[in-house]
C-alpha cells in the first residue's frame, strides 16, 4: 500500500522522470479477424508512471510488456464493451501480470465496464465474464498461490459494472439518448468519466475520458458518429477514435449484413473529423482500424472535416500529452515506444 501524500508522490514522480501523461496504443486492429499484422485493440493511459488499461485485444499481454508496462504499476482496467476483440486476452493479461515473481500487481485492481444487457435472459456482464475466467483458471491460480507464494488472485481482481444514470433510461442497442459524461473512477492521479455511445446492436458500449493534472484523453471504444462522442470529447487534448474504411469492404465479397454493421456501428474517417471539430479536440489519433488503407488515406478523410493534427496509430506508439490541465488543447507528440 502506498502511504505517500499526493504532494510527496508528485515530487517523487518529477524527480524520477515519471511525471506526465502518455498514451500507448498497444494494439490498433479492429475485429476478431487476424488478417492484420497489428495487435488487437488495447490502449494504455500512463499518468506519472502508473497506468490504466482500456480493452484487452489479442496481443495486449506481450505488447504491454514490450512497452515497459509492468503489473506492479497497473491501477485500473476499463472495458468499453463485450465484443470478443475487446476482451479476448483479459485472462492472459491477469494471469501473467499478477504477483511479485513477474513484477505484477499485489494490491486490488478494479476492472470497470458494462453490465449485462439482458440479465433476465441469463446473459452475463463483465462481472460474470471475470468470474468465469477466475474459475476456469482456478487450478493454475491455486498452484501458483502455493508454489510461488503469490497472493490470492481472487482477492485482487474487483469488478465494477457501470451503473447507468437516470439520463440513460430507455437506452438500448438501437437507441442511445443524449446524456452528460458521468464519473466511474477516480484516484489521486486521474478522474475517469464514461458515456454511452452507439454501437448497435451491442449494449452497453462506452467511451471513456481521462482527466489529469497534465491534460485529458478520450478513448472512443467502438461507436458510430454520435453526439455523445462530441459531449465526452469536448475540449480534450487527445481524442483516440476508432474508424472504418468502408471502401475496403465494398470492393470485396462481404455479405450485406456485415457491410450494414460496418456502416451503422462504426465511424468513417470523415465522421471522426466532424466529431473532433465539434468537440474542439486538440489532436486526433485513429485506432481500432477496420479495413485496410494507407496512413495517407486514413488521415485525409479526417482532415477533410478537421483542421487539427491527425495521427494513425501503430502498435507500441507513444503519444505524449504536454498540456498542463484538461481542456487546453496542448500539443501531443507521437514517438516510437
Amino acid at each position: 500500500m502506498d502511504h505517500r501524500t499526493t504532494t510527496e508522490q508528485h515530487a517523487e514522480d518529477r524527480a524520477s522522470g515519471r511525471a506526465g501523461l502518455k498514451v500507448v496504443t498497444l494494439g490498433t486492429a479492429a475485429g476478431p479477424a487476424i488478417r492484420s499484422e497489428c495487435a488487437g485493440i488495447a490502449t494504455a493511459i500512463v499518468v506519472d508512471g502508473a497506468y490504466y488499461l482500456v480493452d484487452f485485444g489479442l496481443g495486449v499481454t506481450r505488447a504491454a510488456h514490450e512497452a515497459g508496462l509492468r503489473g506492479q504499476d497497473l491501477r485500473a482496467c476499463f472495458v468499453t464493451h463485450l465484443h470478443s476483440d475487446h476482451v479476448a486476452e483479459l485472462p492472459a493479461y491477469l494471469l501473467w501480470n499478477w504477483g511479485l515473481p513477474v513484477q505484477g500487481f499485489t494490491e486490488p485492481v478494479p476492472i470497470i465496464g458494462p453490465g449485462s444487457a439482458d440479465p433476465a435472459a441469463g446473459a452475463v456482464g463483465l462481472a460474470g465474464l471475470v468470474d468465469h475466467v477466475l474459475r476456469g483458471y482456478s487450478y493454475d491460480i491455486d498452484v501458483r498461490i502455493v508454489d510461488e507464494g503469490r497472493p490470492p488472485l481472487y482477492d485482487l481482481v474487483t469488478v465494477e459494472e457501470i451503473a447507468l444514470p437516470e439520463a440513460a433510461a430507455g437506452a438500448s442497442g438501437e437507441s442511445t439518448p443524449a446524456m452528460d459524461p458521468f464519473v466511474v473512477y477516480a484516484d489521486e492521479r486521474v478522474r475517469v468519466s464514461a458515456i454511452l455511445v452507439e454501437h448497435p446492436p451491442i449494449f452497453p458500449a462506452f467511451a471513456f475520458r481521462f482527466d489529469t493534472a497534465h491534460g485529458s484523453v478520450v478513448v472512443s471504444g467502438d461507436t458510430t458518429e454520435c453526439q455523445n462522442m462530441v459531449r465526452i470529447a469536448a475540449g480534450t487534448d487527445l481524442l483516440v477514435h476508432e474508424s472504418v474504411y468502408l471502401d475496403f469492404y465494398r470492393a470485396r465479397d462481404f455479405g450485406p449484413e456485415f457491410l450494414n454493421h460496418q456502416l451503422i456501428s462504426h465511424t468513417t474517417p470523415e465522421g471522426v473529423g466532424r466529431v473532433a471539430t465539434r468537440a474542439g479536440a486538440g489532436r486526433v489519433v485513429l485506432s481500432h482500424l477496420a479495413g485496410v488503407a494507407t496512413d495517407e488515406q486514413w488521415a485525409a478523410g479526417v482532415a477533410a472535416e478537421y483542421d487539427g493534427p491527425v495521427n494513425v496509430a501503430r502498435p507500441g506508439t507513444v503519444f505524449e500529452v504536454t498540456g498542463t490541465r484538461a481542456g487546453t488543447g496542448a500539443a501531443v507528440v507521437g514517438t516510437p515506444a
